[in-house]
C-alpha cells in the first residue's frame, strides 16, 4: 500500500524526502536544502530559508529569556500571519509545547483555555488584546524577537510539541496531546500529490494555523518540500490576491473550494492566476461533483481523509477520477482494521492522549489503536469509503440504525443540491426520518418555491427507492438560508 504514494512523486525527488521525527531536523533539513529560496511571504515582506530560519532563532532567544518552566505550556493568539509562523517554530525547538488559538475565540473560553491547559504565557496579537486583559498570565508581543540566535534545544521524537483542539470554539473542547513524531508524520505525509513537489510551488495558507489541517498540511508540508507560503491574515483580501499570486498548489475546506469555484466561474478562470495545478480538501465531505467541477478547469481536486487525534492526514486520494467517492488509501506509517464498521488506526501519527481527560483517553485508545469514531469501509485494492459517524446515527424503535451521512451522500450527488442534512423530525405527531435540503439557487432562477420543493422532491423519491423501507424519507424541508456552520463550514449537526 505505501507504494501508492512512493510512486506518485518522482523518484529523484523521494530521495530528498525522507520522513523526519522532529521539528528541528526540518528546520534543519529545510535551511540546508532551500536556503536561498523565497519561503514565507505577505506580499510585501518575503524570506528566503535562510532568513526564516535566523528569525526563528531570534524569537527562540526572546523565549528562552522568559525562563519559563521546561515543557511549559505557551499559546499563540494570532491570525495566519508570519509572526505566527514563526512562533510555532520558535516554541516547539526551544523545548516548550505550542497551543495555536482561534482568531476568533471570545473572551470566556479565552479563560477557559488557559486555565484547563495550564497555559504559561501568550503571544497575542495588537487587536485581540482587549480580550486578554483578564488573563492572569504574561501577555507577551507577536512581533517580539531578540536581537540574538539561540540553538535549537535537542527534541525526541516523542517529546510533545504541541495541544491542538479537537474543533469548534464554543463550550470547552477537548486538547489533542500530539508529539513531535506525529506531527512530523502528518507533515510528511501530506508531501505525496501526483506532480512534482520540488518544483516552485506557491501556497497560500488560507485555513487557520489553530485547525490540525491548516498548520500540517496547510503549513508544514509545505515547508518540507521547499514551497513558498503567503500569509493569509483576511481571508477575504487574500482570495483578491490570487490572481497576483498564481499559486500552484491550495488547501481548502471543501466549503471554501466551492467558494474559489463560484468565483472562477463569474470572474473567469483567469482569476486563478494561470497556474493552479491542486487543491488539496479535507476536514469535511469532499462531493464528487465538486470534483468534477473542478477538472472541468484542468484542476485536480483530491481529497482525504484526518483528524486531529491522527495529525490530519490518514488518508489521501490521487484516483478521484476513478474513485471519486473514496477518501483514498491510507498514508505510510499506519496500520488500519474495522472492529464492527468502525476505523480504528495505529501508528506514529496517533495522539499520545487527551490533556488532563484520562477518562475520554481511555475511551478512545486501546492498545495504540485509536477509535475514530468514524464507520468505513474498505475494498479489495485499499480504498476507504466514510460512510457515518457512530455518534450521528440515528437509532431507531424497531432497534435499526441509520447513519444519516449514507443517505446525505445520494443528495450530495445531484448538481442542483448545495447541502443537505438528515436528521429525525416530527411529522403528524410521529418521529421521522426527514432530510433538510439547500438548493443552488443558480439552478432555479425564476422558479417559485412550490415548483423548487416539487423538484427536489423527485430527489427524495429517487432516494427512498434505493433505501430500504425503515430508512425512508418521510419528511423534505427545502431551506432558504444557509445551515449553520462549524469553523471548517460543515454544516453544523448540532443546532440546525
Amino acid at each position: 500500500m505505501d507504494n501508492y504514494f512512493f510512486n506518485m512523486i518522482p523518484q529523484e525527488e523521494l530521495a530528498k524526502l525522507p520522513y523526519l521525527p522532529t521539528i528541528p531536523e526540518l528546520l534543519e533539513k529545510v535551511e540546508h536544502d532551500y536556503a536561498q529560496k523565497p519561503a514565507v511571504s505577505d506580499t510585501v515582506n518575503t524570506y528566503t530559508y535562510h532568513d526564516f530560519y535566523q528569525r526563528i532563532g531570534r524569537r527562540r532567544a526572546y523565549i528562552n529569556s522568559l525562563n519559563l518552566p521546561k515543557n511549559a505550556h505557551i499559546a499563540v493568539f494570532d491570525r495566519n500571519s508570519i509572526n505566527a509562523m514563526e512562533l510555532f517554530f520558535a516554541i516547539t525547538t526551544a523545548g516548550y509545547v505550542v497551543m495555536m488559538l482561534p482568531a476568533g475565540l471570545p473572551e470566556p473560553a479565552i479563560l477557559g483555555s488557559i486555565k484547563k491547559f495550564n497555559i504559561d504565557a501568550m503571544f497575542v496579537r495588537d487587536e485581540f488584546k482587549p480580550l486578554c486583559q483578564k488573563a492572569d498570565i504574561p501577555l507577551l508581543d507577536t512581533n517580539a524577537m531578540s536581537d540574538d540566535f539561540a540553538p535549537m534545544t535537542t527534541i525526541a521524537k516523542d517529546d510533545l510539541a504541541a495541544i491542538y483542539f479537537t474543533g469548534g470554539t464554543t463550550g470547552m473542547p477537548k486538547g489533542v496531546m500530539l508529539s513531535h513524531g506525529a506531527i512530523m508524520r502528518g507533515a510528511y505525509n501530506g508531501i505525496f500529490m501526483p506532480t512534482s513537489v520540488l518544483k516552485e510551488h506557491r501556497y497560500i495558507a488560507m485555513l487557520p494555523f489553530s485547525h490540525i489541517f491548516g498548520i500540517v498540511r496547510g503549513f508544514l508540508s509545505c515547508i518540507y518540500t521547499g514551497a513558498l507560503i503567503y500569509s493569509c491574515e483576511d481571508m477575504k483580501a487574500m482570495f483578491g490576491k490570487i490572481p497576483m499570486i498564481k499559486p500552484t498548489c491550495l488547501v481548502l475546506v471543501p466549503g471554501l473550494a466551492e467558494m474559489l469555484l463560484n468565483i472562477a466561474k463569474m470572474k473567469g478562470v483567469g482569476f486563478l492566476g494561470g497556474c493552479l495545478e491542486i487543491v488539496i480538501s479535507g476536514a469535511a465531505n469532499v462531493p464528487p461533483k465538486l470534483i468534477a467541477e473542478f477538472g472541468k478547469l484542468n484542476i485536480k481536486l483530491l481529497g482525504g481523509y484526518g483528524l486531529t487525534e491522527g495529525a490530519n492526514l490518514t488518508s489521501g486520494n490521487a484516483d478521484v477520477d476513478t474513485h471519486p467517492e473514496s477518501v483514498g488509501k491510507a498514508y505510510p506509517g499506519q496500520e488500519l482494521k474495522l472492529v464492527n464498521g468502525e476505523l480504528w488506526i495505529k501508528g506514529d501519527n496517533i495522539m499520545q492522549g487527551y490533556y488532563n481527560d484520562p477518562q475520554s483517553t481511555d475511551n478512545t485508545l486501546e492498545d495504540g489503536w485509536l477509535k475514530t469514531g468514524d464507520l468505513a469501509k474498505i475494498d479489495n485494492e485499499g480504498y476507504i469509503y466514510i460512510v457515518g459517524r457512530i455518534k450521528n446515527l440515528i437509532l431507531l424503535k424497531n432497534g435499526e440504525n441509520i447513519s444519516p451521512e449514507s443517505i446525505e451522500e445520494l443528495f450530495y450527488q445531484k448538481l442542483e443540491v448545495r447541502d443537505c442534512l438528515v436528521k429525525e423530525m416530527e411529522n403528524n405527531g410521529e418521529t421521522v426520518i426527514g432530510v433538510e435540503i439547500l438548493p443552488r439557487m443558480e439552478y432555479f432562477e425564476g422558479k417559485t418555491p412550490d415548483e423548487i420543493k416539487a423538484f427536489m422532491q423527485k430527489y427524495v423519491d429517487e432516494a427512498n427507492a434505493q433505501l430500504p423501507s425503515f430508512a425512508q424519507i418521510a419528511k423534505a424541508i427545502i431551506r432558504t438560508e444557509d445551515f449553520k456552520r462549524t469553523g471548517s463550514l460543515k454544516v453544523d449537526r448540532k443546532n440546525n
